[in-house]
């Protein structure tokens, strides 16, 4: 009987010093796991946040064009189906809108951005061409890209782009200075939508963003 009792009490002895020695390395090792842990949550929060910097651009457009928000144009059925059947069904209307454009850079985009011309008149059924001008007026080449979107936000799913510089990437050199077109019509549909009533001028606008600069 006292074998087995000292036997039990040795072992329990040890599991004690175990325990102990265990709790000591937890306790020292403890910090240093936390540490890079942290290391490692950190880095990886940086990485992801430079990676939605770049994503930023094309998951806004793809966003929009999925669900028409911001005023961003939502695609159906494509232009050139559009023109094809209004043409054929003669549906041109009388009524005319007026389109005044808008032109903004983002913070840190040293490039003058402007529309050639104020405003155009159209007709829905009707196709224009209009133009922006951008010059970069830093001393190093730059890449931007632009967003757009057309207010009042409900009127924008009658606003058709055919042509436009949105959303793809223009390098410009020092003092370089670009003309670039937008070809757009307004939807015939846009006259019998009672909701569209009262609306006759409608503003399509663009706001160009620094993605990459030489040096």
């Amino acid at each position: 009987m006292s074998k087995r009792g000292y036997k039990s009490r040795s072992y329990t002895l040890e599991n004690l010093v175990s325990t102990s020695f265990n709790r000591q390395y937890a306790t020292h090792a403890t910090p240093e796991k936390k540490s890079k842990k942290m290391l490692f949550y950190l880095t990886g929060l940086v990485f992801a946040m430079v990676g939605c910097s770049y994503a930023a651009v094309p998951l806004y457009r793809r966003f929009c064009q999925a669900t028409g928000y911001g005023g961003t144009v939502q695609r159906r059925e494509s232009v050139e189906e559009k023109i094809a059947r209004h043409v054929k069904d003669g549906t041109v209307t009388s009524r005319e809108i007026v389109v005044q454009f808008n032109a903004d850079v983002a913070d840190g985009m040293p490039w003058k951005f402007v529309p050639t011309q104020r405003e155009v008149r159209v007709k829905p059924g009707e196709s224009a061409l209009a133009f922006y001008t951008a010059e970069n007026r830093s001393s190093a080449p730059i890449t931007g890209v632009s967003t757009y979107n057309v207010t009042p936000m409900k009127a924008a799913i009658y606003f058709n782009k055919i042509q436009c510089f949105c959303f793809e990437e223009q390098r410009l050199l020092p003092g370089e200075q670009i003309d670039m077109p937008v070809f757009f019509y307004i939807d015939p549909e846009f006259e019998t939508d009672p909701k569209m009533d009262g609306i006759n001028n409608l503003i399509l606008s663009y706001t160009f963003f620094k993605v990459s600069e030489e040096n």
